[in-house]
């Protein structure tokens, strides 16, 4: 990385320039620099909404960049060790799907961990590629899917030879880490691809003591959410490349979908957050693990509580563990993940990333300070000691193994009925079912439905977890097929 290049922020300092030649604007949006809409202006400020503007020239244009996004995106595949890195302003969801876009057509085979991002469905579901499972262990004590596990990606490799890529969570919201290099290894070996999701590990690229990259594993393409650990403004992406990779036939894949109307909100976002990231992060993210092995050391002290970190490795399915993550098994208290996450939102002021039916996670990141952690550990000690209660009966798995009878688009757009779900047990499925976050479907199309199924939906739903997915808001019927 050249550090000295880094200091630069092309698409920002195009956008200060901009500001001080007070352009007239006659062209879209249509707010003209917040003249038209003062109450936009009192939320957001007139520093804010005077640089939401169109694609011109001096600013260059993310469907086809030559200038100062191109500049800045060469400025970020330097400092994530890629070859070329695209900006992507329709969130990760976009840059995974365009990953998949671009490795796969119609009727090939993608192998692919069961516990992805819903967002990997739907790419199947839009390109009519055919996922080949590789389902994850599940971790014995607090019931997390884990990683994957080398020898069931040679064996789905094995009897799927014609698979034309390999997809991979890394880490998964949880902080766990597959064998990355040795998949990486293997699969190029077999003449595949090797997609990753880094959606949560942008900081893996900026200390080292954090798990390996998909760049510096050799990974052809990776999509990074930099509005999550890299602060970034929400739904700023980036979509990594390694030289294996045409660069040109992705931006013409990502152009399918993404839009015309770029926000340079993000853009400039995403050129700052870089620059940051590759100036200061290393001394940024050795603080997050610090907060975090804190905090950890806390709660476990709590009693109840498990703060899990890396001693949940095993050599295969585990290989490595972000432990800049603070997930936190709350079963033992006698409260689902989720009640936890609503009490401590409700009566304790605390927002936290999400909570399932056994754990929380408390994201930890470079805007976090001390003090706020000893909030959370304090309104962790008062719950358990408020509302902890006896946990028999309680539900203990994060994920069901499905059973895959259909591709997610036959299933997706086949005829199908409308069932309470309690008629349901046996019947394919043809839409989605998931809690959110993390987003991974308990239901995705082309699945049976089983009784263990309903039962993990139904819980969720009493315990409070936020679902989506299909078409009754409700979730009190699910589509079949016919």
């Amino acid at each position: 990385m050249d550090f000295e290049k880094q200091k630069r922020a092309p698409v920002y300092e195009a956008l200060e320039r901009l500001r001080r030649q007070r352009v007239v604007p006659f062209d879209v949006p249509g707010h003209k620099r917040g003249r038209g809409n003062p109450e936009l202006v009192r939320l957001l400020g007139e520093q804010c909404v005077g640089i939401d503007v169109n694609s011109m020239k001096p600013l260059d244009n993310l469907c086809h960049p030559v200038s100062v996004i191109l500049e800045a995106e060469n400025l970020a595949a330097d400092a994530f060790g890629a070859a070329h890195a695209f900006f992507m302003v329709g969130g990760t969801t976009s840059a995974v799907q365009s990953m998949i876009l671009s490795a796969c057509k119609a009727g090939q085979k993608l192998i692919v961990p069961r516990n992805v991002h819903k967002s990997v469905i739907n790419a199947l579901v839009l390109c009519g590629a055919v996922p080949v499972y590789v389902n994850p262990d599940v971790e014995p004590r607090i019931g997390i899917a884990l990683g994957m596990e080398l020898s069931q990606v040679e064996q789905a490799i094995n009897e799927n030879p014609d698979a034309v890529a390999v997809f991979v969570n890394n880490p998964t919201y949880y902080g766990i880490c597959s064998d990355l290099r040795a998949i990486v290894k293997l699969a190029h070996a077999h003449g595949m691809q090797v997609l990753v999701d880094e959606a949560h590990g942008t900081h893996f690229y900026f200390q080292e003591k954090l798990p390996v990259t998909a760049m510096e594993a050799g990974a052809d393409m990776a999509a990074v959410s930099m509005h999550k650990s890299g602060g970034s403004l929400t739904q700023s992406s980036l979509l990594l490349l390694n030289h294996s990779v045409n660069e040109g036939y992705v931006r013409q894949i990502i152009n399918l979908t993404q839009t015309t109307s770029a926000s340079y909100l993000l853009i400039s976002s995403l050129d700052i957050s870089r620059r940051n990231l590759a100036l200061r992060g290393s001394e940024s993210f050795a603080k997050v693990m610090g907060i975090a092995e804190y905090a950890r050391t806390e709660i476990n002290e709590i009693g109840g509580y498990y703060a899990y970190s890396s001693e949940l490795c095993n050599g295969t399915s585990c290989f490595a563990f972000d432990v800049t993550k603070l997930s936190v098994y709350t079963r033992e208290i006698g409260l689902a993940g989720i009640e936890v996450y609503d009490l401590l939102r409700d009566e304790y002021d605390i927002q936290i990333e999400f909570g399932d039916i056994g754990n929380i996670l408390a994201y930890i990141s470079i805007g976090d300070r001390m003090q706020d952690i000893e909030r959370l550990v304090g309104a962790l000690a008062d719950i358990k000691r408020l509302y902890a209660k006896d946990n028999t009966g309680m539900l203990s798995l994060e994920y069901i193994p499905p059973k895959v009878v259909a591709t997610p688009q036959e299933a997706f757009y086949a005829d199908k009925e409308m069932l309470p779900l309690s008629q349901t047990a046996g019947r394919i499925c043809s839409e989605f079912v998931m809690c959110y976050p993390p987003g991974i479907p308990i239901l995705a199309p082309g699945e049976i439905i089983t009784e263990d199924i309903l039962q993990y939906i139904r819980y969720a739903k009493e315990k409070g977890c936020s679902m989506q997915g299909t078409e009754d808001p409700e979730i009190e019927h699910l589509n079949v097929l016919r």
